[in-house]
C-alpha cells in the first residue's frame, strides 16, 4: 500500500511539474508574441540584407521650343524608426527636446493637422516603439527639401529615425496635350514616344545594398552602391502653341457635334515634321480624352482619296482637267449597284476639274471604270507607288498597315474599282492621306513624317534626325500643277468655298464617308467628316488633316461643315503665329515722322500721356476702360472698346502689362513671345472665350 502511494505521489509530482513547465513555456510564448512581438520581428527584419535595383531617372521629352512634355519627378513616402539609437539616448532626451518644434513645423507644412495632433501622433509612435511609422505618403520634392531642415530631421537618419522612401513618378505638365502621342509610362503596354524611344529614356539601373527593418521598409547600407545612369532626353518636333491650337479647335467641334472621336495633324511641308497631333475619343462621362491614336489607324477615307484617283488619271494621260464627264445628276448605276454623290447638285455635263471640285463620286467611278476596268492593276500600281499600301514609317509604335485589295484576290469584285476611286473598299490612315497631300504641297517631294529631332545627354546632342524624302517626285510637273489647281479650286469654287480666307490662299479637299458600325453595318448612318489641305497655297508651309467620326444620324456631317471649320481655325491661328504677321502689325511712330500712328492701352493712361505731351483728342472721347488712339484726317481720335467677360477683346497695339492684366481678369492663360506691342493674338477679337483657355501673344 505504501509502495502504491509512493508511486502515485511521484506521478502526481511529475505531472504537476510538467504542467508548471508547460504553463511557463506557453506564457513565455504568449508574452514574446503579444508583448515583444514587434521588437523581435524588427530584429528579425534587421538581419535581412540584399542588393536591390535602383531605377534610373527617366529622360525628359521636350517640345521643339524646349517645353517639357513629359518628365520624371521624385516623390517620397516618409517613415520613422522610433527604435533608432539616436532617439533612445538618455531616456529619449533628443526626441523630447525637439518634438514641440517639429510638430509645429509639420503642421505649418502640410496644413492637415494641428501641431497638437502631430505631437500626439509622434508621442504614440515613440511610446509603442514603432519601427515603421508612416508619417506622410506622396510627398513632393519641394516638401521633402523643407522637411530635411526641420528640427530633429536635420540631425540625420541615425539620430532622427526619419527614413525617406523615394520613387520616381512620371508627370505630363501639359496634361492632355498630345497625351497619346507622348505616351503613357506604365509597367506594361507603354505607348507613344515613351515606348518608341524607351531604350533612350529609361537609362541604366543602379544597385544598392539595403537592410530591411520592421514592416519591410529598407534602409540603405553605406558599404555598397552603384549609381544609376539617368536616361537621355528626347527633343520632339512638336510645337506646344500649335498643339494647343489644334486640340482646342478639334475639341470645340467634337463637343458641338457630339462626335464619337476625331484627330487632327499638322505637318511642316518642307521637312515632314509633325508639329501637332491631336486624338480625342468620347468617354463614358461625356468628356473627351486622348484615349487612342486615331491618326495612325486606317479607315475608309472617302472623297479625300479622289486626289490619288486624279493623279493616276492625269499621270497616265487618260484625261485632262477639261475632259467632259456626265454626272447624271449625281446618281449612276453599275453592276446592279448605285453610286451616289454625297451632296445633291443636279449637275450633268461638267469638266473633270469641276467634278473634283464638287466632289462627285459618280465622276470618279465613271472615269476609273472607263480607263482602268480592262487593266485595274495599272490603277492599283499607282496607289502602291504613292506608298498607300505601306506604313509611313513614322517614329511612333502602333501604326497599322493600310488595306489595298489586289485585282484577282478573293476580296476583289466588279464594284471594287469604281468604289476605290472615291475612297471605299480600302483603308488608309489620316497620316497617310496627310503625307500624300503634303507631297503635292511640296512640289511632288514626299517627306517621311517624323516626331523626334534629336536625343540629348546632359544637354548635349548625341543623335540627330534629319528630314527624309520617301520619294523625290510622286508625279510629273504637269500632273502636279493640275492637282494643285484642282485643290485650290475646291476652296475657290467647290465644296470648300466656305473656308476661303481674306489673308492667304488655301488648297484642300473635303471628304464625307459613310462608315460601318460593326455588325449593324451602315444602318446607323454614321459619317466620317474630313478636310485635308495646305496653306498658303502659293507658298505652302503647313499641311493639315482633320478627321471626325460623327454620332449616328448626326444632322451635320459633311466634311466642309464639320472638319472644315476646324482646319480653318487651326490654319488661321498658325498663319498669325508662324507664317505671316505683317498684315496685323500695329504701326508705330516712324523715326522722322509722326503723322500717322496707332496705340492702345488703358484709357486713363492714354489720356494722361496725351495731356503731358500736349496732344489734343477729338471730341468723341472714349468711355470704356481700354481705348485706342490714332490719327485720322488730321485729328487725334480716341476710340474705346467695351470689355465683355465672354468675348475676346482686341489686344493689338497694347503693351504687355495691359494685356496680362486684362486677359488674366478674363480667366485666360497668356503665353507671350517677343517684346514691345502686341502684333498678333491667336484668339480672334469677338470670339467666345472660356476660363482657362490659352491665348498666344506675339509682340513686335
Amino acid at each position: 500500500m505504501d509502495v502504491k502511494k509512493d508511486i502515485l505521489w511521484r506521478v502526481y509530482l511529475g505531472f504537476i511539474l510538467m504542467a508548471i513547465v508547460g504553463t511557463c513555456i506557453l506564457g513565455k510564448a504568449v508574452y514574446i508574441q503579444q508583448v515583444q512581438g514587434a521588437y523581435w520581428r524588427g530584429m528579425s527584419d534587421s538581419l535581412h540584407q540584399r542588393i536591390i535595383s535602383l531605377d534610373a531617372e527617366r529622360g525628359t521629352i521636350y517640345s521643339e521650343d524646349g517645353s517639357m512634355l513629359s518628365t520624371s519627378i521624385p516623390q517620397f513616402d516618409i517613415y520613422i524608426d522610433f527604435m533608432a539609437e539616436g532617439l533612445r539616448d538618455k531616456n529619449g532626451k533628443r526626441f523630447k527636446e525637439n518634438i514641440d518644434s517639429l510638430s509645429i513645423c509639420l503642421a505649418n507644412l502640410f496644413h492637415d493637422k494641428s501641431s497638437a495632433e502631430y505631437k500626439y501622433l509622434l508621442q504614440t509612435g515613440y511610446r509603442e516603439k514603432d519601427r515603421y511609422f508612416l508619417l506622410r505618403k506622396k510627398m513632393s520634392f519641394k516638401e521633402y527639401q523643407q522637411l530635411r531642415n526641420f528640427p530633429l530631421v536635420r540631425l540625420g537618419r541615425n539620430k532622427s529615425g526619419f527614413i525617406p522612401d523615394k520613387r520616381i513618378i512620371r508627370l505630363n505638365p501639359y496634361k492632355m496635350l498630345a497625351y497619346r502621342t507622348i505616351g503613357l509610362l506604365r509597367d506594361s503596354n507603354k505607348v507613344g514616344l515613351e515606348l518608341t524611344y524607351d531604350k533612350y529614356l529609361q537609362g541604366t539601373a543602379g544597385k544598392r545594398l539595403v537592410r530591411f527593418i520592421a514592416g519591410g521598409v529598407s534602409v540603405p547600407v553605406d558599404d555598397y552602391e552603384v549609381e544609376a545612369e539617368n536616361g537621355k532626353d528626347v527633343i520632339t518636333t512638336l510645337d506646344v502653341n500649335i498643339q494647343d491650337v489644334t486640340e482646342n479647335a478639334l475639341m470645340k467641334m467634337m463637343v458641338k457635334n457630339k462626335a464619337d472621336h476625331g484627330c487632327a495633324i499638322v505637318m511642316e511641308v518642307k521637312t515632314g515634321k509633325i508639329k501637332a497631333i491631336a486624338n480625342l475619343g468620347h468617354e463614358r462621362d461625356s468628356l473627351y480624352w486622348e484615349d487612342y491614336n486615331y491618326a495612325i489607324t486606317p479607315t475608309e477615307p472617302g472623297s479625300t482619296f479622289k486626289l490619288a484617283t486624279m493623279l493616276s488619271l492625269l499621270e497616265d494621260r487618260k484625261i485632262n482637267l477639261n475632259t467632259n464627264v456626265d454626272l447624271n445628276g449625281g446618281k449612276w448605276q453599275i453592276y446592279k449597284r448605285t453610286v451616289y454623290d454625297a451632296e445633291e447638285h443636279g449637275l450633268f455635263n461638267v469638266t473633270a476639274k469641276q467634278a473634283f471640285e464638287h466632289s462627285s463620286n459618280v465622276a470618279m467611278a465613271k472615269l476609273a471604270v472607263t480607263h482602268y476596268s480592262n487593266n485595274p492593276n495599272q490603277f492599283v500600281n499607282h496607289l502602291r507607288k504613292l506608298g498607300l499600301d505601306t506604313l509611313t514609317g513614322i517614329d511612333l509604335n502602333g501604326e497599322i498597315k493600310p488595306t489595298i485589295y489586289k485585282p484577282g484576290s478573293k476580296r476583289w469584285s466588279n464594284t471594287t474599282l469604281p468604289w476605290m476611286a472615291f475612297g471605299y473598299n480600302l483603308t488608309v490612315s489620316p497620316l497617310q492621306m496627310l503625307t500624300l497631300y503634303n507631297a503635292v504641297a511640296n512640289q511632288g517631294r514626299m517627306m517621311k513624317p517624323y516626331l523626334v529631332n534629336e536625343i540629348r545627354e546632359d544637354g548635349r546632342p548625341i543623335q540627330q534626325f534629319q528630314p527624309i524624302a520617301l520619294k523625290d517626285s510622286i508625279c510629273t510637273k504637269s500632273t502636279l500643277q493640275q492637282l494643285q489647281e484642282c485643290l485650290e479650286g475646291v476652296v475657290l469654287e467647290g465644296t470648300g468655298k466656305g473656308l476661303k480666307s481674306n489673308y492667304y490662299r488655301i488648297a484642300g479637299k473635303t471628304g464625307t464617308a459613310l462608315v460601318a458600325n460593326g455588325n449593324r453595318g451602315y444602318d446607323d448612318k454614321i459619317y466620317q467628316s474630313t478636310f485635308v489641305g495646305y496653306f498658303p497655297a502659293d507658298n505652302p508651309q503647313y499641311t493639315i488633316i482633320v478627321t471626325i467620326k460623327n454620332k449616328p444620324h448626326a444632322a451635320n456631317y459633311f466634311g466642309a461643315s464639320v472638319a472644315g471649320p476646324v482646319f480653318k481655325e487651326i490654319s488661321d491661328q498658325i498663319f498669325l503665329l508662324k507664317v505671316n504677321q505683317k498684315h496685323n502689325v500695329i504701326d508705330t511712330f516712324p523715326k522722322n515722322d509722326s503723322s500717322w500712328y496707332s496705340y492702345a492701352g488703358y484709357t486713363k493712361d492714354i489720356k494722361k500721356i496725351a495731356e503731358n505731351l500736349g496732344v489734343n483728342i477729338a471730341a468723341n472721347e472714349a468711355k470704356g476702360n481700354y481705348s485706342r488712339i490714332y490719327k485720322q484726317g488730321g485729328n487725334n481720335v480716341l476710340s474705346s472698346q467695351q470689355i465683355s467677360m465672354k468675348r475676346m477683346p482686341i489686344l493689338l497695339g497694347m503693351g504687355l502689362k495691359d494685356v496680362v492684366y486684362l486677359c488674366e481678369n478674363l480667366g485666360l492663360k497668356v503665353v507671350v513671345k517677343g517684346r514691345g506691342k502686341v502684333t498678333t493674338q491667336t484668339i480672334p477679337a469677338g470670339q467666345n472665350i472660356t476660363k482657362g483657355q490659352t491665348v498666344n501673344i506675339q509682340l513686335n
